[in-house]
C-alpha cells in the first residue's frame, strides 16, 4: 500500500466508525542492537492481524531520525527501508496522542492507539522511549520506565535480585574511572571470582561487548572491549552449566511459560552465536526435572514482579552442572522476536501463535492504560 493510500484508508476508517486500531511498530534505534531490532520488527509486522489493526511502521535511524515507512516488510530487515521513509515526530503533547508526519514543510497529525516499541538496548529498552510515551500518554507494549531502566542496567538488576534473595552468580562491578587503580581492580577480580570469568557492559544486550577472560591478559582485553559500550562494567564468576530461558507474559497476573534450553554454537552464547551461527540450537521444552522447571518459573515471576514488570520479559538462568542449582542470569524486558528468538517460540509451545501473542501484548498495553488487572 502506498503511503498516501494508507492515510486515506486510515481517515476513512475513522470517519465511518470502524474500530481498527492504529498500531505504531517502532524499530531500529541508535543502539548496537539496531539490526536485531529491525529483524524483530519484520517478524512482528508479518504476523500482525491486518483485519484488526492499521500497522504503521516507524523506524529510527542510527543517527536518531524518525521515519514512517510504507513498503515491503523485507526492506525493514535489509535496511533498505530508510530510502523510502517520510520524516515524522512523536508528539509529547498528551492532548494529541499522535504521530506528526512531516511532508514538504507541512505537518499532518496521525492519531495513535498503541505503540509497540520493538527496540533493543540503549535508547529503547532502557526506559527512555517509555518515558516519552508516558509523557504523550500513548499506551505501549511492555514494561514501564522504572522496570525497563533497572532491568537494562545489570548492576541494578543484581542489587534487586540480592534484596529478593534470588540466587545469582558472584560478581563485581565498577566504573571506568576506577581503572586508574587497574592493578587493584584486576587483583580483586582474580581473588573474588577467579578464572575464567565473564566481563559485560552494564547496559548492553544481545551479549554485545561481552567477553570471557581466562587469563589476566584476556581480562584486561575484555575490560577494554566492555568499556567501549558503557561507562560501567560487571564481571561475573563463570558458572558451568546449562543455559535456559523462561518467558513471562502479563501485568499484575503474569504467567510463566515452559523452559527452553540454549545449545550455543560457540564457547558461550555471544552475539555471533545468537544471530549468525548455524551451530546454535534451542531445545523446547528443555529436558529438565519438573521440580527444576517449577523453580525456574517461580523465580522468573519473582524477578518480574520485583522489577515491577509489565507486558513481557524473558528471564535467563543457568542450571549448574553437578547440583542442578538454578542461578538467575538476567531479565530482558523487550526480548527478540526474530525467527530464532526463544520468547515467541516458548509461547508457541504453550499453544499461543505469534499472531495471538501479539494480540495479547497489545491488549495488555490497553488494559494497563485503563487500570484493568491482567
Amino acid at each position: 500500500m502506498e503511503l498516501c493510500s494508507f492515510f486515506n484508508s486510515l481517515e476513512a476508517e475513522r470517519r465511518y466508525g470502524m474500530n481498527k486500531k492504529t498500531i505504531v511498530v517502532l524499530f531500529g534505534g541508535q543502539s548496537s542492537e539496531h539490526e536485531v531490532s529491525r529483524t524483530s520488527a519484520s517478524m512482528i509486522i508479518s504476523h500482525m492481524d491486518n483485519e484488526k489493526y492499521f500497522i504503521l511502521p516507524v523506524g529510527i535511524t542510527k543517527e536518531g531520525q524518525w521515519l514512517i515507512y510504507n513498503g515491503p516488510v523485507e526492506n525493514i530487515k535489509s535496511g533498505e527501508w530508510e530510502k523510502y521513509g517520510t520524516p515524522a515526530i512523536l508528539s509529547p503533547d498528551a492532548t494529541q496522542k499522535s504521530l506528526l508526519k512531516i511532508v514538504g514543510g507541512k505537518v499532518k497529525q496521525i492519531p495513535v492507539d498503541v505503540v509497540f516499541p520493538v527496540l533493543h538496548g540503549a535508547w529503547g529498552e532502557d526506559g527512555t522511549i517509555q518515558g516519552l510515551l508516558e509523557l504523550a500518554q500513548i499506551p505501549y507494549v511492555g514494561c514501564g520506565v522504572l522496570s525497563s531502566s533497572v532491568s537494562m542496567d545489570k548492576v541494578f538488576t543484581k542489587i534487586i535480585a540480592k534484596n529478593y534473595k534470588i540466587t545469582q552468580a558472584k560478581y563485581i562491578w565498577f566504573e571506568r574511572d576506577e581503572l586508574k587503580r587497574k592493578k587493584t581492580i584486576l587483583n580483586r577480580i582474580e581473588k573474588k571470582l577467579g578464572f575464567p570469568c565473564f566481563v559485560k557492559p552494564a547496559n548492553s544486550g544481545s551479549s554485545v561487548g561481552t567477553g570471557k577472560a581466562r587469563t589476566m591478559q584476556e581480562l584486561e582485553e575484555c575490560l577494554e572491549l566492555a568499556f567501549k559500550y558503557d561507562k560501567k562494567v560487571v564481571v561475573e564468576e563463570f558458572i558451568e552449566g546449562r543455559e535456559v530461558e523462561c518467558a513471562v507474559l502479563g501485568n499484575a497476573k503474569a504467567k510463566a511459560s515452559g523452559v527452553g534450553e540454549i545449545l550455543a554454537g560457540a564457547e558461550f552464547y555471544d552475539y555471533d552465536a545468537k544471530y549468525n551461527s548455524t551451530e546454535s540450537r534451542t531445545v523446547i521444552p528443555a529436558d529438565l526435572p519438573p521440580s527444576i522447571v517449577k523453580e525456574i518459573q517461580k523465580t522468573a515471576l519473582k524477578i518480574f514482579k520485583a522489577v515491577d514488570g509489565e507486558g513481557l520479559a524473558r528471564v535467563d538462568f543457568f542450571v549448574q552442572k553437578g547440583n542442578d542449582r538454578v542461578i538467575f542470569n538476567e531479565i530482558n524486558t523487550m526480548p527478540g522476536f526474530t525467527t530464532i528468538s526463544m520468547y515467541p517460540m516458548l509461547w508457541e509451545q504453550e499453544g499461543l501463535s505469534k499472531t495471538a501473542l501479539i494480540d495479547e501484548l497489545i491488549e495488555l498495553a490497553l488494559a494497563k492504560e485503563k487500570g484493568i488487572q491482567a
